[in-house]
């Protein structure tokens, strides 16, 4: 999954669209002008990568809302808890922020979110108020009201940090963090988030953190097959889509270089990898990965998982359901009455 520049694709983003390795466009702010441009961008993307690609956003709301201007202004999650009364009205504006962003993003044919964030809000100010909670059952709780939301207006939900980031104070896009926690200690902690997610069935992705947690194995999580295919994939039985989180943040540097990142992620167990915010890594990663990702297309011709699972599975372009209008503005008008609080 790559990224682009400008508001508008430049001539050498509409040829890597076409590269059979990619899979997938992230935006960000600097995308964004106006819905109608939007539109035009998400249109053009389709156009030239001239096969099913998935397009997404971090639009968790709060601090990382990448459209404002024309957009509710979704709330942080942890401000979601903070202006509840009680748990009933905390359910009903968690699924208001669901259904208000995926309704709004859907409309200009973008597919996901990468949210909601699951982390516990501890020491890591990275997290902090993305965070619904600083315990394992609120946080469940609140999340399962946001992704009723989500799945609404038919937009998967992927959570993210696993197993979990808010107990480490560096910032991974700018350090490495190391969490030194026993694996006991986060499985009865952060790890319950997910797992009872997944045992509801409401998580349709998952991204791993950039991590290490020493006292369970060596690498970031991202990049380590004993955190996505022993305990998540096979104890959790989680059995959605993987993505990986940036591989330009500092967190993922001691993966090697771009390609030796990516092939440690897709070997580690994930889906689709990310390459943002770097032009050079991303260029190096396509040229990389081409002989690999040629390859398994070829062997699994007559997989339709996994040709799926290679160009963004079951999340492209599932259709906004009719007939929402009503519960959407009903939505607005309660996160924008809560935000006076």
């Amino acid at each position: 999954m790559l990224d682009c520049l400008a508001e508008e694709l430049l001539p050498e983003e509409k040829e890597k669209l076409a590269h059979p390795v990619v899979g997938g466009v992230i935006l960000f702010t600097r995308n964004y002008y106006d819905k109608r441009q939007l539109s035009a961008l998400v249109s053009d993307i389709r156009r030239y990568a001239n096969k099913p690609v998935l397009v997404a956003v971090d639009h968790e709301g709060g601090r990382v809302q990448r459209f404002r201007e024309g957009f509710t202004a979704i709330p942080a999650m942890g401000d979601i808890l903070r202006r509840s009364k009680s748990k009933g009205e905390c359910a009903k504006y968690a699924e208001a922020c669901g259904l208000t962003l995926a309704v709004e993003l859907k409309t200009l044919d973008i597919d996901i979110s990468f949210a909601p964030v699951l982390d516990i809000n501890g020491v890591s100010q990275v997290i902090g108020d993305r965070a619904f909670a600083d315990n394992a059952t609120d946080t469940v709780r609140i999340a399962k009201s946001l992704i009723q939301g989500l799945k609404a207006a038919n937009m998967p939900a992927i959570g993210k940090h696993f197993p979990g980031h808010g107990s480490v104070a560096p910032d991974s896009h700018i350090a490495l963090p190391v969490d030194e926690r026993s694996f006991e200690e986060i499985k009865h902690t952060d790890m319950v988030v997910f797992e009872q997610l997944i045992k509801s069935e409401l998580l349709d992705g998952i991204m791993p953190a950039h991590v290490i947690y020493n006292q369970v194995c060596e690498e970031p999580a991202g990049f380590s097959a004993r955190w996505l295919q022993q305990i998540l994939k096979g104890d959790l039985g989680f059995t959605g889509a993987v993505f990986s989180d940036d591989l330009s943040m500092h967190g993922a540097s001691v993966a090697g270089g771009y390609v030796e990142r990516a092939n440690a992620a897709l070997d580690a167990g994930c889906d689709m990898v990310l390459a943002c915010n770097n032009v050079k890594g991303a260029e190096q990663i396509l040229d990389g990965l081409e002989q690999r990702v040629s390859q398994q297309l070829r062997d699994n011709a007559n997989n339709k998982d996994s040709a799926k699972a290679l160009c963004g599975g079951s999340f492209y372009q599932r259709a906004l359901p009719t007939g929402l209008k009503d519960q959407y503005d009903s939505a607005v008008a309660l996160i924008q009455s809560m935000s006076e609080r």
